[in-house]
This record gives structure tokens, sequence and C-alpha cells, in this order.
């Protein structure tokens, strides 16, 4: 499906890179890295499992909210939820009522959702199988489609709140506001986003000083192997808000590169001269680990490439923006610091 969003393509890069390794229904171990930025290709973060807060909401409804799409949307239970992006379903989940939750998306791959029936096919929404699980309410972003899927979705009377995707750092709380508004559970959703910001925070703080003072160069590289796509992030892509709060300079954004992604070149890489590359770790998979990556045109030959310096974080949860991106930022920090701490 071609989507005129950024957040649209985000997503869809995310779930080719699940769904072309076979990774989109489990998840592998959670916790930051340690140590050095990964010079073997193993040394990555897999999403495994969300934290909910430690006591369960009641939902307060019926609340009427703005839908992201113009409408205006009651919703009258929350006792069948279905969020159609694997972020949504985290925040979801870790707002302490992923009891209620009755379907996932594709990239949802932490553990607690994994048992869940998939209601999308590479991030295309099943209306038939949406329905199939009689709803209370569901819970989109703009990135979400087909319109033919949504429209019947709220044709058969389903309560549907679009909200808008985030892209950065700046909208993680506003994000988890939205959607515990939805729901009924502000209380919980304000406690949340508390948590989150103050562990984002706190990880921010403990970032060591370079010795030299100098800031790391990343460039940010989705992969997909199976299908010959090598492509450098731009400062669309996604990315750049997690490296600069890593102390990182966005090396892709910062040789000029403006949109989203653009296919890797070995004039564009040498631009960019990364000190380290970020990647999804499925997608270093697909292309034989560093091994591989470092065969790529262009990539040994920058100073990542010749000291073998990459940073791995798991597909399911790089890019959510969501209550674990503390988790997320850590384990950038750590592999590119590791040294240093």
């Amino acid at each position: 499906m071609r989507r005129s969003r950024l957040a649209g393509a985000l997503l869809s890069v995310l779930a080719l890179a699940l769904t072309a390794t076979g990774c989109g229904d489990s998840g592998s171990g959670s916790g930051s890295g340690s140590g050095s930025a990964d010079k073997s290709g193993a040394n990555a973060v897999a999403a495994d499992r969300v934290e909910p807060l430690a006591s369960v909401p009641a939902p307060r409804l019926p609340v009427t909210v703005d839908s992201a799409d113009g409408r205006r949307v009651t919703v009258t239970s929350a006792d069948r939820i279905v969020p159609l992006t694997g972020s949504l379903n985290e925040i979801v989940f870790t707002l302490g009522l992923g009891a209620k939750v009755v379907a996932r998306d594709i990239t949802a791959t932490f553990e607690q959702a994994a048992k869940l029936p998939v209601v999308t096919r590479a991030h295309d929404v099943s209306a038939e199988s949406v329905l199939s699980l009689k709803p209370t309410v569901v819970i989109a972003d703009t990135s979400t489609g087909p319109a033919e899927a949504i429209a019947q979705i709220r044709d058969a009377g389903v309560p549907l709140v679009v909200v808008e995707p985030a892209k950065s750092l700046g909208d993680v709380g506003t994000r988890i506001d939205t959607v515990a508004a939805a729901l009924g559970v502000t209380t919980a959703g304000t406690e949340l986003k508390a948590r989150t910001e103050q562990r984002i925070a706190a990880v921010r703080a403990d970032i060591p000083a370079r010795q030299d003072g100098a800031r790391p160069r990343v460039a940010f590289l989705y992969l997909r192997g199976s299908a010959s796509v090598y492509l450098i992030g731009g400062g669309d892509s996604g990315a750049s808000s997690l490296l600069e709060a890593a102390g990182a300079v966005d090396a892709g954004k910062e040789s000029g590169l403006r949109k989203d992604f653009t296919a890797i070149t070995s004039e564009a890489l040498a631009k960019a001269a990364p000190d380290a590359i970020l990647v999804m770790t499925k997608g270093l998979e697909s292309v034989g680990g560093t091994d591989g990556l470092v065969k790529i045109p262009g990539v040994a030959e920058t100073p990542a490439g010749m000291d073998r310096r990459v940073v791995s974080v798991d597909d399911g949860v790089l890019l959510n923006y969501g209550p674990r991106t503390d988790r997320v930022l850590r384990s950038i920090v750590d592999q590119l610091y590791g040294d240093e701490n």
C-alpha cells in the first residue's frame, strides 16, 4: 500500500523488516545492551516484555474524543480493544489494559502480546479479521490502512479512534495521553507519561562525556538483504531524535539528506562519514551480520566500517517512541559509549 505520510513509510519499513525475516510473532530479550558498539554484529537489543503500571486502571466511560482524522468518536466500552500498530499495542499493555486487548499488529513483538491473533498482513489491516473478534474499540494511527478497511470497521459501528504517529521523543507523552484518554484511563496515562519521561531524562543525564569532546557521527541504515534493499536514513527517517538525544550526530541528516530514506551509494556514505552505524537487528541479520554489512559498497570505507562499529536495536521497538523508548535510548548509549563508561 502506498502512503503519503512519513509515519506510514516508517511503519511499512518496520513491517517489511519483520515479515522478511519471519520475526513478526516473537521477540527475544528486551533489556538494554552493554559494552561498546558491537564489532561482531551479535550485540542486539530485542523487544521482549513491556512493564505495565503497578495497578490495573478501571476505564471511566463513555468518553468522546477527537480523532486525528477530524472525527469526534464516542467510546462506551474498553472490554475488547484492538490496537492496529505495534506501538499502540505497547501503550495499551503498559497502561495496564493488556487483558482487554484481543488482537495485535504484526509489529507488536513483545512477549505479552505474542499469543494474540494478528489482524494485519505486512501492516495492511484485515477488516474481516478485526470484526470477527467483536471489538468494542479500535485504535489506529494516521498510517494505518488501507482506507477501505478502516471505513469497513467504522461502517460496522465500531468506535475507531485515529491518533497521530510519534516521530520524535517530544511526541512520546502526547501519544500516551491520547491513547489513555480514548480508553477512559487518563490518570493512568498521566502516571505512565511521567514515568516514561523521567526514565528518558535519566538516560540522557547519564551520557558520558567523551574525552575529546566530539559527538559520534551515526548513520541509520535500513537493510533488507532478501530484497537487496539498502537505504540510508535522512532528516525524516525517525531516528534523528534518538541519535541526538544520545549525544550523537545523525550523519545522514547532517550530510544533507533531508527525506526519510535514500538508496545507499558509496558517495552518500563517504559524505556521511559515520563513526558508527545504527541498524535494526533483523535487518542486520538479513545481510549476514557485520561481515555482510561491510560488503555493501561504501560501508567498509567509512570509519564505522573500518572499525566494525555497529549499533543494533530490535525492529519491534526502535522507532516506537513509547513506554520503552528509555530502553532503546539506553541501548544506543551503552553501545556507543561502552568503552567510556
